[in-house]
């Protein structure tokens, strides 16, 4: 059975807006990608608050979507990736994907569907325990990843 593949993804959302400002996943042999997202000009309508983003930094350093999705089609294709179901990753993903007029090449399903063997609340806490054991930022997307991969090892999903 090949590893699970899993995924986070940082975003921002206001009263105004709401688009990924970063990604992380994993890949089948347990190594990670980590992006910065340069955004749409669709998703930030004019004179939109944006808390603390910063626009030009994103906009610099960012990855341009259709490389992002050309990315995503190589390293995940016909996949089922799990995430922690903490944020909106679907509609984070369709946006992506609809910036670019291309299909997802993978499915998402939450964390839950995967491991089988702890109700959502306790996967929800082991997640939170291993960011704070390992004295990672939460917000971090990579870290979101390294913390869903160290539970599936523990499940015994990988070595």
């Amino acid at each position: 059975m090949p590893a699970p593949r899993f995924l986070d993804i940082e975003y921002c959302q206001t009263d105004d807006v709401l688009f990924p400002v970063a990604m992380a996943w994993s890949l089948e042999d347990g190594q990670m990608k980590t992006v910065v997202i340069a955004p749409a000009d669709e998703w930030i309508p004019e004179d939109a608050d944006l808390g603390d983003i910063d626009l030009l930094y994103l906009e610099e350093q960012g990855v341009p979507l259709i490389e992002l999705a050309q990315e995503l089609h190589q390293d995940l294709p016909d996949q089922t990736v799990y995430v922690d179901g903490m944020d909106p990753d679907e509609i984070l993903v369709d946006l992506i994907f609809t910036a670019v007029a291309m299909d997802a090449p993978f499915e998402i399903a939450g964390m839950e569907e995967l491991v089988t063997s702890l109700p959502r609340e306790a996967l929800d806490d082991r997640r939170r325990q291993l960011l704070s054991d390992e004295g990672l930022e939460p917000q971090l997307p990579e870290n979101g990843v390294y913390a869903l991969l160290l539970i599936a090892r523990e499940e015994g999903f990988f070595d």
